[in-house]
C-alpha cells in the first residue's frame, strides 16, 4: 500500500514538472530578450557595403582614414558589416561621391562637405569656414552645439546621413611659385582652392580652381595653376608638392579646422540594425579623433624634412594680405545666410557658437599658447 502511494506521488510530481516545462516554453520571452531581438542583437546578416572616397587610394592621412574606418567596423561587428573601400576614380570620379551615395551606387562615402557647396552654399560650413573654428571647436559645435542636427537635416534632402570622420587641424596656406609680398601678388593668381576659401580668394583678386587631390601635382608642375593649398606638411610631402613649388605659406586662414565626413545612403542606414548603427556612430567619432592625432604627430617631422632636406622656403602671409582675406571672408560667409531658410539657420547656429567659444578660448587655449611660447633670443639673454 505504501509502495503504491509513493509510486502515485512520484507520478503526480513528474506530471507537474512536465506541465511547468510546457508552460515555460509557451510563455512570452522576458522583456529584455524581446528588446534584444527587436534591436537586432541576434541579427547575423552580413551587410556588404561599398565606400567611395574623394582621396587617392591609401594616401597617408586622408586616404588612410576610410580604410581604418572600414577595418574597425569589420572587427567591431565580427564581420557583419563588411565595407570595401574605393579610392578616387576607382568606382566614380573623385568629386562624384556625394551623388553616387545619394543614388545608391555605393552605401557610404568619405570626403569633405565643401566639395558639395553647389548643393547648398551652407554645406561648406560643416567642413570649414575661413577664419572660423578650429578642430576642437568644430567638434564642440557639431556634437554639443546643434551642428550635427542641422547637418543631418541638410543631407536628408539628398537621402544621406553624415558623420564627422576626420580632421587635419589648421592647414597650411599653400604652395606658391612666387613670393606673396602684398595683395597685388594675388591679382590673377590661379590657385587650387575649393569651398568658401575659393570664393574669398576670388573677391581678393585671385582665380580659384577646384581640382581633386590626384590632379594637383601635375597642374602645379605644368603651370596650369600658380599655387595650391592641399593639407599640411605630412600630406603635402607625400604628394611631392615641394618639387613643383618652393614657397610654402602659412597660416591656413582658409581651413582652420576642416572636418572630413563619412556620409551614408539613408536607405542603407535605416536597413542596419541598431547595434550596427551604434558601431558606425562610435567608429566614425574614433576616426575623427584618430586623424587629428596622426596629423599632429606627423606634421612636425614632415615640415623639418621639407625645409632641411628639400630647401623649401617657409613664409608667413603678410598682415595686409591676411586682413584683405579676412574682410572678404566675412562678406562671403554672411551671404550664405541668404541662400535659403535652412542656410540661415545653419549660419545663425555657427556664428554665435564661434563668438562664444572664441571669447572663452581667448582666456584658455589661446592664453595658454601665448604664455607657453619659447622666449626669443633677446628675451633669453
Amino acid at each position: 500500500m505504501r509502495q503504491q502511494y509513493t509510486k502515485n506521488r512520484m507520478l503526480r510530481l513528474f506530471a507537474g514538472l512536465c506541465l511547468t516545462l510546457v508552460f515555460a516554453a509557451c510563455a512570452p520571452a522576458p522583456e529584455s530578450a524581446q528588446e534584444a531581438t527587436r534591436s537586432g542583437a541576434a541579427d547575423t546578416q552580413v551587410y556588404q557595403w561599398k565606400m567611395i572616397t574623394t582621396w587617392p587610394k591609401n594616401l597617408p592621412g586622408l586616404g588612410a582614414a576610410p580604410e581604418r574606418l572600414a577595418d574597425r567596423l569589420r572587427v567591431m561587428s565580427n564581420g557583419r558589416l563588411d565595407i570595401k573601400v574605393y579610392g578616387a576614380g576607382e568606382l566614380v570620379g573623385a568629386l562624384e561621391g556625394f551623388d553616387a551615395v545619394s543614388q545608391g551606387t555605393a552605401q557610404m562615402g568619405h570626403g569633405a562637405a565643401y566639395y558639395w557647396r553647389g548643393k547648398n552654399p551652407a554645406a561648406a560650413m560643416f567642413a570649414t569656414v575661413p577664419f572660423g573654428m578650429n578642430a576642437q571647436e568644430m567638434n564642440g559645435w557639431l556634437h554639443y552645439g546643434g551642428g550635427m542636427e542641422l547637418w543631418r537635416e541638410l543631407y536628408a534632402k539628398f537621402n544621406l546621413v553624415p558623420f564627422a570622420a576626420g580632421n587635419s587641424g589648421v592647414q597650411m596656406a599653400g604652395w606658391f611659385n612666387k613670393e606673396i609680398n602684398s595683395i597685388d601678388d594675388l591679382q590673377g593668381l590661379k590657385m587650387r582652392i575649393p569651398g568658401i576659401g575659393g570664393e574669398v580668394l576670388s573677391r581678393a583678386g585671385g582665380v580659384p580652381v577646384v581640382l581633386p587631390g590626384g590632379e594637383i601635382f601635375t597642374a602645379l608642375q605644368t603651370g596650369v595653376i600658380d599655387a595650391t593649398e592641399w593639407v599640411g606638411p605630412y600630406n603635402d610631402l607625400a604628394f611631392s608638392l615641394h618639387t613643383a613649388a618652393k614657397y610654402y605659406y602659412y597660416p591656413g586662414w582658409h581651413e582652420p579646422g576642416p572636418t572630413l565626413e563619412a556620409f551614408v545612403n539613408k536607405d542603407a542606414w535605416e536597413a542596419l540594425p541598431p547595434d550596427l548603427q551604434a558601431m558606425v556612430e562610435s567608429a566614425t567619432q574614433a576616426i575623427n579623433d584618430d586623424m587629428l592625432s596622426e596629423f599632429t604627430a606627423r606634421n612636425n617631422a614632415a615640415l623639418d624634412t621639407l625645409i632641411n632636406e628639400h630647401d623649401v622656403q617657409l613664409r608667413r602671409l603678410p598682415d595686409d594680405v591676411i586682413e584683405v582675406l579676412r574682410l572678404a571672408s566675412a562678406e562671403v560667409v554672411a551671404e550664405i545666410a541668404d541662400a535659403d531658410p535652412l542656410a540661415k539657420r545653419i549660419y545663425d547656429s555657427y556664428m554665435p557658437f564661434l563668438q562664444d567659444v572664441r571669447r572663452y578660448h581667448s582666456i584658455s587655449e589661446q592664453a595658454y599658447l601665448n604664455v607657453r611660447q619659447e622666449p626669443s633670443p633677446e628675451q633669453a639673454e
